[in-house]
């Protein structure tokens, strides 16, 4: 008895901490459901109009489109540079090593606006704002860091001594990465990639700074949405990517459950 309750505090206290997290985004929810244009909870009515607003409408729709492309091409090009460079990284072992461990980190301790100044005083001169380009290289910089922390704590637990056997049995090392360190780091890759594409994804302060009328990201619409207007399709957009990311968590802990069973 003097053991359970602990437990049932504890649980309780993880319960309550969970729904304090949860509950601003389910208020979105049914404030999507409105059959009014204004943002009020609890709505008065119910209407999908804005969920239709959302696919029909050019301006949101192609902002999610833009949003899309621009995420999957910098979760590409991040992963690769990411991982290069944290494998860079960990063969140094040196204090080299770790002075461009954090140089290549600071985008993540800079604060958003200062670097998004920085960026558009560039792109101004280089001719990349409300580009494609522009875009993908803004973000990058921005997803390389959560590529090298997921790389490098992989790489932290690497067994080196696996590699020292491949060779020694004549494999090259070409084949050496790709029949050895790579399928055991490939979990740290992965999540570096998940890690790029949500931070391009959801990026807005940078994106503020290089957008333009003709190429807009999601984030700089429902920023420009909610500043001129109090549109229920912000709250649509926002009720479809919390269903989307549940769903995508939801089978990545389904999926890893049973490999773990397995």
């Amino acid at each position: 008895m003097r053991l359970r309750l602990p437990r049932l505090l504890l649980g309780l206290t993880c319960l309550l901490i969970a729904v304090w997290l949860v509950a601003p985004t389910l208020v979105v929810i049914p404030m999507s459901f409105a059959d009014k244009k204004s943002l009020a909870f609890p709505p008065t009515g119910f209407s999908l109009q804005w969920y239709e607003n959302f696919f029909t409408n050019p301006q949101w729709f192609g902002s999610l489109v833009t949003s899309a492309k621009v995420a999957v091409m910098v979760a590409l090009v991040a992963t690769v540079i990411g991982t290069m460079a944290a494998i860079g990284i960990e063969r140094m072992k040196s204090r080299t090593g770790g002075l461009i461990r954090a140089v290549l980190i600071t985008p993540m301790i800079v604060p958003g606006v200062v670097l998004a100044v920085g960026v558009y005083a560039v792109y101004l001169d280089t001719q990349l704002v409300g580009t494609w380009a522009g875009y993908v290289l803004a973000h990058t910089l921005l997803a390389i860091p959560f590529v090298v922390i997921a790389v490098g704590a992989n790489l932290a637990v690497f067994d080196a001594r696996l590699e020292t056997a491949a060779a020694s049995l004549g494999a090259s090392r070409l084949k050496t990465f790709f029949t050895i360190t790579l399928p055991l780091i490939l979990p740290g890759i992965l999540s570096g990639a998940l890690f790029a594409f949500v931070t391009s994804f959801d990026e807005v302060i940078v994106s503020l700074f290089i957008t333009s009328p003709q190429l807009k990201t999601l984030p700089v619409q429902i920023f420009s949405s909610m500043t001129r207007d109090a549109d229920p399709t912000v709250a649509a957009v926002g009720s479809l990517i919390f269903m989307a990311t549940s769903l995508i968590i939801g089978l990545g802990l389904i999926f890893g459950t049973r490999r773990r069973g397995a």
